[in-house]
């Protein structure tokens, strides 16, 4: 029997590339939102079912979400939505998956709801996107085998980036402040304080780039929830930037009747202890059309058993992350990491 599983924010950018993927995974998804006359036309184009709920009413929740074997949040911004759509998850008994990319909410919601998903025996994994667990997933594999670290730099190169109105929502929100992990522990960077600046050699079709330091990624969160180090510095090239930021922001432009575009992304992430140094590498189109295939191969690995532990927690903590590496690999992803290649 197909897996039932309830996306709430279906319509939305991201929701509609993982209303896609549950189709092609031929689950029964139940398609779910505020505006059912919006919902109503995915449905039909999905074959699946469609639910209008609004996300502070406990008892609509609680009816969407009867029956169902997982949820997954597509909806922003997620400090609004998260807390009430973990909350029924954690009545309903199911596991609970978002794709916040907001560090200071991803951060509340570990330490909110870790104690209460345990008592629940479910899982409840904010962040599971392209930002928050590749990188995550990308450090944990490279890291394999070591206990501890002495310092990551995780770095990240897109060669556009026409952010969605979600993307720019969660900026402003963030009013300029960084989160970074330094001395294993968080901390919150003013925006008045300046940024490190730096280049980084990339693979192709990259190559050298311009550099800012301290990206305020929800990747400093998932990768800090579990792997001990001294620090972590984040990266990302200059040139995507400045699309943030443009005065008419256009949005992703599809290039095919999935709705992905033709934008090109890397990680790079370079593990240290002591004098020995793990590079690994991954690289797609899109970085959010990615974003659904990253959360339903979570979600059924859930529900295949395969998760390593309930409570709230972050892809490198769940899964076995070479093997799930290896799972999205050669596509949608192109992943070399040493314990993958050797």
């Amino acid at each position: 029997m197909p897996p039932r599983v309830v996306l709430y924010g279906a319509t939305g950018h991201t929701g509609r590339f993982i209303a896609g993927e549950m189709q092609a995974r031929r689950w029964a998804p139940l398609l779910a939102g505020r505006d059912l006359a919006k919902l109503n036309p995915m449905a039909s184009r999905h074959g699946a079912q469609a639910m209008a709920a609004e996300v502070t009413d406990r008892v609509a929740l609680d009816r969407l979400l009867a029956g169902a074997d997982a949820v997954i949040n597509a909806a922003g911004p997620f400090a609004d939505t998260s807390p009430y759509l973990i909350e029924a998850a954690i009545r309903a008994g199911i596991p609970y998956f978002d794709v916040t990319a907001e560090p200071f909410v991803a951060r509340d919601l570990f330490d909110t709801y870790d104690e209460s998903a345990r008592r629940a025996g479910i899982i409840v994994a904010p962040a599971f996107a392209f930002f928050g667990a590749l990188g995550d997933l990308l450090v944990t594999a490279a890291a394999t085998g070591w206990d501890e670290i002495d310092s990551i730099d995780l770095a990240f190169a897109l060669d556009r980036w026409r952010p969605t109105t979600g993307t720019r929502l969660a900026g402003a929100r963030r009013a300029g402040r960084r989160l970074i992990l330094a001395d294993r522990q968080f901390v919150v960077r003013d925006p008045s304080e300046p940024v490190p600046r730096g280049t980084w050699r990339f693979g192709q079709p990259f190559g050298e780039q311009p550099m800012i330091g301290e990206f305020s990624t929800v990747d400093v969160v998932t990768v800090g929830q579990h792997i001990p180090v001294g620090r972590m510095a984040t990266w990302i090239n200059e040139a995507p930037i400045a699309d943030l930021t443009a005065a008419d922001p256009s949005g992703p432009e599809a290039i095919d009747d999935s709705g992905r575009s033709a934008q090109q992304f890397r990680i790079e992430a370079v593990v240290r202890r002591g004098s020995e140094e793990r590079r690994a590498v991954l690289s797609g189109l899109d970085i959010y059309a990615i974003t659904a295939p990253i959360v339903c191969e979570a979600v059924a690995w859930t529900l295949a058993g395969r998760a390593r532990a309930t409570g709230a927690r972050s892809a490198g903590e769940l899964f076995d992350a070479n093997a799930f590496l290896g799972a999205l690999s050669p596509d949608p992803l192109t992943v070399t990491i040493p314990e993958l290649v050797a």
